[in-house]
């Protein structure tokens, strides 16, 4: 069965970028935190030199996922990943497809008509594995729909101090997690938390 894990590198006190969209911060630990060398591969490859925890928590992690689904926010900063995610098929929630899109030989869809038909159509192009889910804004918007059964979360041993939260607009509450798989990386400790559903 196809499972939702939001991920996402955080800062302790809770930002996932700065002001002004920045994520060198928090994203350090993928790049300086050791001598092992992975590469995401996709359309905008990327090698990262992690630990030996850091680097078995991702393999294990992008083994599981099948497709990605992100908000319009996160796809506008990644540039598209050049028309290719590393996870596979990439299912970008928005009000309006973006001019120039869809792509010729692009795997990035664009979803108008709500989150759950985005979470329905990226489950069906995972073929069973798991549905990544980066952004903040979508992030909140599956825990308040109840459609999250993952958090899958890696915090960056720096203060922030402002910036965009990545838990800011939840609404009811609250919102019940299960016991952490915790992984002590270098830089940084690799979080993940089922999500209990009401």
């Amino acid at each position: 069965m196809s499972k939702v894990v939001a991920i996402m590198s955080m800062s302790i006190d809770g930002y996932v970028a700065d002001l002004n969209d920045g994520v060198a911060e928090v994203f350090d630990w993928y790049f300086h935190s050791g001598d092992i060398e992975l590469a995401t591969g996709g359309s905008d490859p990327m090698t990262f030199k992690v630990s030996g925890p850091s680097a078995q928590h991702l393999r294990d992690l992008w083994a599981e996922l099948g497709s990605v689904l992100t908000g319009r926010r996160t796809f506008e900063i990644a540039q598209g990943w050049n028309g290719n995610h590393t996870w596979g098929p990439a299912f970008v929630l928005t009000h309006q497809i973006p001019d120039g899109w869809p792509r010729p030989n692009s795997t990035v869809h664009f979803v108008t008509d709500g989150v759950e038909s985005a979470v329905s159509q990226a489950k069906a192009a995972a073929g069973g594995k798991s549905v990544g889910v980066h952004g903040a804004d979508v992030i909140q918007q599956l825990l308040n729909a109840g459609l999250l059964d993952e958090l899958s979360i890696d915090i960056g041993a720096v203060l922030l101090g402002s910036g965009v939260r990545l838990f800011d607009h939840l609404a009811g509450g609250p919102a019940l997690l299960g016991n952490p798989t915790v992984t002590a990386g270098v830089g940084v400790t690799h979080l993940r938390y089922p999500v209990r559903k009401a």
